[in-house]
């Protein structure tokens, strides 16, 4: 089973960045969000200038993700987990969710046994998904044959054009199950119908930076979820 995972939430916010969907324990930003302020929060000084916005506060998302990490020992504990990262842009989100599961199974009555795979992609040129998977780096997929259920973790579903030819990929090493959770997943018109079993906030059409997520290669070391301005884009354009 291949699971992409986003943090899931029945938490209520008070603030308006957040309106619950139809779909339980999932929340969609709506379209006039603005975010907020990037002086309210701890910004490094060389990106001051190449960010709108911020628009999920990293506490936020260390939240959602924890209840995450509840919703997949209640869904599938007692199987085999074998969770895949996708490099490089869900490799914080890969790691927060591990260590909460990981908290889970020293805490509680239930516990899942796992084991790590990663696989690295390319999908981007500047703000634009190409459409094209390309596949640079990786363990060998072949140890996932047969496998109950695989928990693969994905940064943010675009256009889904990336995500169908993965799963296409995972299929010729016949994996038992495969689920797919995203940490993000964007409303775009360019969408090709693609929607993850899990996903932790549906987002506006925007290009956003920060916890893993790049603009060619930038913004990885920044904490929250950000706009990325027209500045920013010129400046670290390839």
């Amino acid at each position: 089973m291949l699971l992409i995972s986003v943090p899931l939430s029945t938490l209520y916010w008070s603030d308006s960045l957040l309106t619950p969907l139809m779909i339980p324990g999932q929340f969609s930003i709506s379209d006039e969000e603005q975010g907020y302020d990037l002086d309210l929060f701890c910004i490094p000084k060389h990106y001051a200038a190449d960010l709108e916005r911020v628009y999920i506060p990293h506490g936020l998302i260390l939240d959602r993700t924890e209840r995450l990490a509840r919703e997949i020992m209640k869904d599938m504990g007692g199987h085999h987990i074998v969770a895949l990262c996708v490099l490089k842009g869900g490799y914080k989100f890969f790691a927060d969710l591990l260590d909460y599961i990981k908290a889970l199974n020293r805490n509680s009555d239930r516990s899942i046994p796992m084991t790590v795979d990663f696989i690295r992609l390319k999908s981007y040129c500047n703000d634009q998904s190409t459409g094209e998977i390309k596949v640079i780096g990786g363990d060998d997929l072949s140890t996932l044959t047969g496998k109950l259920v695989l928990c693969c973790f994905k940064d943010i579903i675009d256009t889904g054009k990336t995500m169908k030819t993965l799963l296409q990929l995972l299929k010729q090493y016949n994996p038992k199950m495969v689920k797919v959770a995203s940490l993000l997943v964007k409303r775009t018109p360019r969408s090709v119908g693609y929607r993850p079993d899990f996903v932790g906030f549906e987002v506006p059409d925007k290009f956003v930076v920060g916890y893993a997520l790049d603009y060619n290669e930038y913004f990885r070391d920044l904490n929250h979820i950000c706009v990325i301005s027209e500045t920013g884009k010129e400046k670290y354009k390839a």
